[in-house]
């Protein structure tokens, strides 16, 4: 049975060449595809980014509904499935789980709300208030319109995105490596269909570096934007050049940092960066709420809530039929296909995380408390943009009509209690959300190589290395080019998904079977 630690054994052989990389296929393509990227790129910027956005539009109007239906389809079953008698398996083959419970949700946060803390929390809600979503149909601008804005972001960021990225999958793969002895990696999810060939040819190859290369194309986003809004933030405040060599210097840094964290594992750097993040939203969430409009927090947090809840389905099933495409691409599809891009290597670091945690503990944190954190701190951030923007403190409506987001978080942090103090609070909260993503997808990423928890720690640094060289390289051809880079999980997700598809079924199974194993049931 596969044994977890976060240091490589002394003891265990270990692979030599490009072999200590991981399987030469996922390499050969993970590794080909951002060489490719770069150099089409280097080639002819428009040529890379026109052809990404006209796959991107296609695939968000022929596959939306689709993409749409998998998240909703996943939440209720990963919900069902919490309530059954089989959900009080154990996972990983431990009775008692590795790290309390805080740690394990601080985790659970700050891996997987990065882009939503860093990028979309002050300035989506504000967005869908002065811009009406198609499900809704309040008067933009008015105080009727605060509910339905909040509600639409959390659509985008709440159940839904949070159950597919570590709930069915999570248990498929918990159940195959920890059970069955398979390896950790995104080909397994497809072993139930596909059979013991998978596992060993080229097919099983192709199908890991699916998923590696759609993540890349996700982490690499925030990391080339996380540079350019801090570089932002730093001119603003403090008269820095805002200027390539800035957004330079905040790369090298952030990457310090989470390879430094990758490298030390997930007992280490990944849980102390993680909790350090969680004191920090907290401190920062206090002065908010002590300081700042609390009443209409509070008030705006449950009418959105209760506008969330009443718009549901509306909201998860708008399609290009009943709302403009570019709406549609740019927001809900978007994010959908984001999430399911991500969702494998989600599940591989979910399931790693979580051993000796039941079933339902994982599911419950994941789809559940995990979401409904999220949406606070959009009230938060998004709440107080909102607020200001009706009391004629700020207008970000131009900025957020070019799609200016860190414009937004830097208007709206500056105007919160605390000023320039609270803008730096949150410029390095953000920072480091986004080093939490960069070291847990750079673990990840190990473990797909390895097949198993302990990838070796130079493995580690490597694909974190290879993340930031890429958005170093796009960042000085353009932030256009990260951007592109962005819109491409949207293309990558379509493969992925038809892997993510088989959990809908095999992850009761698993659970069941888990159940069965343990003597829960019969």
């Amino acid at each position: 049975m596969p044994q977890s630690s976060d240091s490589t054994s002394d003891s265990t052989p270990q692979p030599k060449g490009l072999r200590a990389l991981g399987d030469p296929v996922v390499l050969i393509l993970s590794i080909g595809f951002i060489i490719a990227f770069i150099l089409l790129s280097l080639y002819d910027l428009d040529m890379v980014a026109n052809g990404v956005s006209a796959g991107f539009a296609w695939t968000a109007v022929t596959l939306g509904s689709y993409f749409q239906l998998l998240l909703l389809a996943t939440f209720f079953i990963a919900m069902g499935l919490a309530a059954t008698p089989a959900a009080k398996a154990k996972i990983g083959n431990l009775d008692k789980p590795e790290m309390s419970t805080f740690k394990w949700l601080s985790i659970i946060l700050c891996t997987l709300l990065a882009g939503g803390g860093v990028f979309f929390a002050a300035g989506e809600p504000v967005y869908h208030f002065v811009v009406t979503p198609p499900a809704l149909d309040t008067e933009p601008g008015t105080a009727g319109a605060v509910a339905g804005a909040l509600a639409q972001s959390f659509m985008h960021w709440g159940f839904l995105a949070w159950a597919v990225l570590g709930t069915l999958a999570a248990i498929v793969l918990a159940h195959a490596h920890y059970v069955k002895g398979q390896p950790l990696q995104p080909r397994t999810l497809l072993y139930p269909v596909l059979g013991e060939r998978l596992m060993s040819g080229p097919l099983g190859g192709v199908i890991d570096a699916l998923c590696v290369i759609s993540m890349v194309a996700g982490t690499v986003g925030p990391i080339g934007f996380l540079s350019t809004q801090v570089s932002f933030g730093l001119h603003e405040l403090f008269g820095a050049p805002d200027s390539f060599a800035t957004q330079v210097a905040v790369l090298i840094t952030l990457a310090a940092v989470y390879v430094i964290s990758a490298m030390t594992g997930i007992h280490r750097g990944i849980q102390f960066l993680s909790r350090f993040n969680v004191f920090l939203a907290l401190a920062i969430g206090a002065v908010i709420v002590l300081f700042g409009p609390t009443l209409f927090y509070i008030n705006t947090y449950l009418s959105s809530m209760g506008s969330y809840a009443t718009n549901f389905f509306a909201m998860a099933t708008m399609t290009a039929d009943t709302a403009p495409d570019w709406w549609m691409q740019w927001w809900t599809v978007f994010f959908f296909a984001w999430f399911i891009g991500y969702a494998p290597l989600m599940a591989i670091f979910v399931a790693r995380i979580s051993r000796g945690r039941s079933i339902r503990e994982m599911i419950i944190a994941v789809a559940v408390i995990a979401p409904i954190a999220t949406t606070v701190w959009f009230t938060l951030l998004g709440g107080s943009g909102i607020y200001y923007q009706l009391e004629g403190v700020i207008d970000l409506t131009d900025a957020l009509n070019n799609f200016q987001f860190d414009v937004a978080t830097l208007t709206v942090a500056q105007a919160l209690p605390g000023g320039t103090w609270m803008a730096l609070a949150i410029l390095l909260l953000t920072t480091i959300f986004v080093a939490t993503t960069g070291d847990s997808m750079s673990y990840a990423i190990a473990v797909v190589g390895a097949g198993h928890d302990d990838p070796s720690p130079k493995v580690r640094a490597f694909w974190g290395l290879a993340m930031a060289l890429m958005a170093g390289i796009l960042l000085q051809m353009g932030a256009g080019q990260v951007g592109a880079l962005q819109q491409f999980i949207v293309l990558a997700a379509v493969p992925v998904s038809l892997i993510l598809l088989p959990t809908l079924w095999n992850g009761p199974q698993a659970a069941y079977a888990m159940a069965r194993e343990q003597g829960i049931i019969e």
